[in-house]
Formats: C-alpha cells, structure tokens, sequence
C-alpha cells in the first residue's frame, strides 16, 4: 500500500506541474523513496491533460523501461514514413503512451493525500508553492515543471499539432505508425500528417506543422484531417477525442538569460529547463531520465536539487548544439514550402544512425553523414548558418 502523507501541510518535496514530467518524477519516487511525503501539484481535474506521448525504443535506457511500462497504451516493432522521394519502413520500435494511464497509475500508487489535482500553482518559490485559492504548500524541496515558461530569450520556430482519435467504420489497413506523410500539400512551413494506429479502426490522426508562428486553428486542422481520410478511403463514424499544442523547437538564443528569466527555482526540469528533444521538442526522453536521477539522490534538499537540475540542463543545452544548428537549417535556411527536404534527406540515412539521432546520442562520424550529401538548403544560406550555431 503506498504511504500516506503527512497530515499538516509540509511535505519533503513538491512538484508543481502534473503534466508528464511531473507524474513520472511523481512516479518515481513513489517506487525509489516510498518514505518520502510528495505533493504533486495540478491545475486540471486530471493529471496529464488530454495527450497522447510517444517514444522511439531507443530513446529510453533498457534499466529506466520499469517506469514507463505500465503506461504504454500501444506498442509496435516499426514505423514508416512518406516523403515525395521516397517511403521507408524502420524497424525501431514505438511506444504510445495515453495521459489516461498517466493519471490511473498516479491514483493507484500515490496516497490521496499527494495528489492535489484541480489545485493550480500560482507562484513557486524555494519551499513553497502559493496557490491560486490564496492557500500555500511547504516543503523542504519544490521542482518547478509548469511548461515552457519564458522562451523570449531562445530564437525559435514552432511544432504545432491538431490531433483526432477516430473511429472508422472499417478497418483502416495500417500494420504500423505513420510517423511522417509529407507528401500532404506543404502549407505554413514543414506539414505532415502522423497516423497511430490503436486498433482495426480505431486511429489517431495528427495534422503537424514546423511553422515560424504559434497560431492555430484546430478547425482548418480537423477539416485537413477529414480530408487526409478521405483520401484514403477511410470513413468516420466518430471522434473520439481531440488533441492540440504548440511546442517551440529552439535553434539558438541565450541559454542563461532564459534561465534567469524563468526563475522561480533552480529545480526545473521538462521545458521549463530546456530539458526537450531538440528536435521534436518532446520531452519524455529527458523526463524519464530527470525522473531516475531525482529519484536515485541519497538527499532531496532545496540546494542539492537545484544544483543536480542546473547542471543537467546545463549539459544537455551544451550537448544539443549540433541539433540546434539542425533546426537552424530548417527554420532559417529553407524556404517554407522546402523545408521537408531537410527531413527527407535525414530520413535517407541508415536506421541505427536515426535511432541514435532522435536518442540525441549522434557520434561525431554521425553528425558528419547527416551534412553530407546534396545539400537540402541552398549553400549559400547554410554557409552563415554554419559558422553561426556550429
């Protein structure tokens, strides 16, 4: 049975943001420290928001699997993609993970008494967090991973999504996960079409820009959607759910003055700290790798949290240059319409080079076969781009 939490209002650690970051961390140390009294703190009725998060096999560590396991909705061993050039099956394996499970498994594990959902942080400071109610939460620790937060000093461009959960009145005939069709019309920058295939005819359907904007309008995405299965033969019978965000991939910027700017408390992590893909912006990978690490400290106290999580963004910032200068070529050196060249040419390369690149595990041999080849930007733009983010 899990523990149950202090009765007075003072707890070891809170963590304010019950988003993925916050449930894994949450998760956790529910697993690794079932001695210690967390709150974990959310603004919505749920824990997890209304989401669909996904890995490559290779983006988490064989030994950190036990964590994400039981919230794995859907499993499969390869995923395709569509390119006007060319289409390649990978045989990398994919994971789902439904926010759903996210929250039954916190309910299941965590006392009652830890899970402060509909409860939103207001201000977060070095042991304590103040609520939008007026009421406040002390601890002898507090992680802040409330969302990106001020990303005024970062240059960047924008992953932005609209994604349905649709069931068809007859099976849709996928075998595996589309994770790009770029062969879609080019519209507000990079566009593909992400399909996940969760039973016969059941399928999620994501319409996903690479933009220079954060504007959205779901109802243009759902119209697209409806089109994509039309086109292939699918019919609707419902919409089972509906999904949307705007994610900022970062190319360059001042990773210090971002730190400052967002600073409630050195202990961030997920965007708030940086902590993402650099070039997705997904932030499971690091989240389940920030997770073990808190988990795994002999002492959780204000000062050594702040310094393992400023350190470890830190690095991982300074690590990231090579993927940052990716994303360069993509948002400044490609013309809208072209910017899928870019990741057709990626996708060219060989399958383990992919799995380690989206690992953010690329080996300098691999950095220099993702530049070679027929340039997908002009030469001339990705000269100065070069010399700048390299």
């Amino acid at each position: 049975m899990p523990k149950q939490a202090r009765s007075s209002n003072q707890y070891d650690l809170a963590i304010a943001g019950g988003g993925l970051v916050g449930g894994l961390v949450a998760l956790a140390l529910a697993e690794l420290r079932p001695d210690l009294d967390i709150a974990l703190i959310e603004a919505e009725d749920h824990f997890g928001g209304n989401h669909i998060w996904s890995f490559f096999e290779s983006d988490v560590e064989p030994e950190h699997r036990w964590l994400v396991d039981p919230l794995i909705a859907r499993q499969w061993d390869s995923y395709d993609v569509h390119f006007p050039k060319y289409s390649r099956t990978l045989n990398n394996g994919y994971f789902s993970i439904e926010s759903a499970n996210l929250d039954r498994e916190l309910r299941k594990r965590l006392p009652a008494a830890a899970l402060k959902s509909g409860q939103q942080a207001r201000a977060v400071n070095k042991r304590l967090v103040k609520l939008a109610d007026g009421s406040e939460i002390a601890a002898r620790a507090v992680l802040d991973v409330r969302g990106s937060g001020d990303v005024s000093a970062l240059e960047v461009g924008w992953q932005k999504f609209c994604g349905q959960m649709l069931r068809l009145k007859k099976p849709h005939g996928l075998e595996r996960p589309v994770i790009m069709d770029a062969t879609v019309e080019q519209i507000d920058g990079y566009r593909f079409i992400y399909c996940l295939p969760f039973g016969d005819s059941e399928i999620f359907v994501e319409d996903t820009y690479y933009a220079d904007t954060a504007e959205l309008d779901s109802k243009t995405s759902h119209a697209r959607i409806a089109a994509y299965a039309e086109d292939h033969g699918w019919q609707i019978e419902t919409v089972l759910s509906e999904e949307k965000g705007q994610l900022p991939v970062i190319y360059g910027g001042d990773f210090d003055a971002f730190w400052q700017a967002n600073r409630s408390v050195d202990a961030r992590a997920g965007a708030r700290a940086a902590l993402i893909q650099p070039i997705t912006s997904y932030s499971l990978p690091m989240a389940v790798k920030t997770a073990i690490l808190i988990a795994e400290m002999p002492e959780i106290s204000q000062a050594k949290l702040d310094k393992m999580l400023r350190n470890l963004a830190q690095n991982h910032w300074k690590n990231g240059k090579f993927y940052r200068m990716l994303c360069a070529f993509l948002f400044l050196g490609a013309d809208p319409d072209k910017r899928y060249k870019t990741l057709e040419h990626t996708y060219s390369k060989d399958e383990k080079l992919l799995a380690r690149f989206y690992a953010g595990k690329s080996t300098l041999l691999d950095q220099a076969n993702l530049l070679t080849g027929k340039p997908p930007i002009p030469v001339s733009r990705a000269i100065p781009l070069l010399l700048k983010y390299k």
